[in-house]
């Protein structure tokens, strides 16, 4: 079986929100062949960080950006690089259990009991999501895979742990921060699939904006802000600059290693 055969089945796994079971199914030789095969391809051991508050339009952002197919969010993106997304299977689980995504900031203000089986609940939709996008994203990174962790980033804290492991990976790490006012954010918010809590929204951008100077410090050169107040395309230099981070070769001392391991057992054949 060929490589973009395994990856093509492990993409149609990672979009269906009940299938987990199948998804760690997923036999050794896949990553073998993921890590035979694809040490060479482009975004290899690259990791980007997406940032910007609710309604900023980074998922969109992160589609110009790298090339992600519109009808399929989770699958390849031209760079090479995978989403990581828990909202794509948030909202997939909220469809499959008859919620409007639309509804949920009608459900916090009218049904508080629904609302923390859905959102607070252990086992509940939100719950579920978020492992199973953990469980996709490891299989990621045991082969390496070039990645594209997309979040809000109100949490300042948690991406610099994620920043931390993923280097510890072998990653290369970067962040494109998508930036747009509080009241562009709010009338998005209403266009929205999965509109937010108007006070969720607002504490989330307010968070989100409070970490901007944090994020800059933390990722140094590798960093890019991204105006998207306005709808329009991305700024050539932005571009450019994200195009050099995922083709250039991995500067990470650990993934430089990887990659000369995976290289050896490729040209010696001692993985079967």
């Amino acid at each position: 079986m060929s490589l973009r055969t395994l990856i093509t089945e492990a993409v149609v796994l990672d979009t269906m929100f009940d299938m987990e079971s199948e998804m760690m199914s997923v036999k050794e030789s896949i990553l073998e062949q993921l890590i035979l095969e694809g040490v060479d391809d482009p975004g290899i051991l690259k990791c980007v960080f997406m940032a910007g508050g609710p309604g900023s339009g980074k998922s969109f952002t992160a589609m110009e950006i790298f090339g992600i197919d519109k009808k399929l969010k989770s699958s390849f993106a031209a760079s090479g690089l995978k989403s990581v997304n828990s909202d794509s299977a948030f909202e997939a689980g909220l469809k499959k259990n008859g919620i409007d995504p639309k509804d949920l900031a009608r459900i916090e203000r009218e049904e508080p009991e629904l609302w923390d089986k859905i959102t607070a609940t252990p086992g509940g939709i939100r719950d579920k999501a978020k492992k199973l996008t953990a469980k996709q994203k490891k299989f990621y990174e045991a082969g390496r895979l070039g990645m594209i962790i997309d979040g809000t980033g109100h949490v300042y804290s948690k991406i610099k742990k994620n920043k931390k492991y993923a280097e510890s990976l072998g990653y290369d790490t970067y962040m494109v921060f998508v930036n747009t006012s509080l009241e562009v954010a709010q009338e998005r918010n209403k266009q929205r699939d999965r509109v937010l809590p108007d006070d969720l929204l607002e504490k989330s951008w307010k968070d989100v904006q409070n970490n901007l100077g944090k994020f800059q410090n933390l990722f140094g050169g590798n960093f890019r802000i991204v105006d998207n107040t306005v709808y329009k395309p991305i700024a050539k230099e932005v571009q450019k600059a994200v195009n050099r981070f995922v083709r250039k070769p991995v500067y990470n001392k650990i993934g430089v290693k990887w990659i000369e391991t995976a290289r050896a057992l490729k040209k010696s054949k001692l993985i079967k």
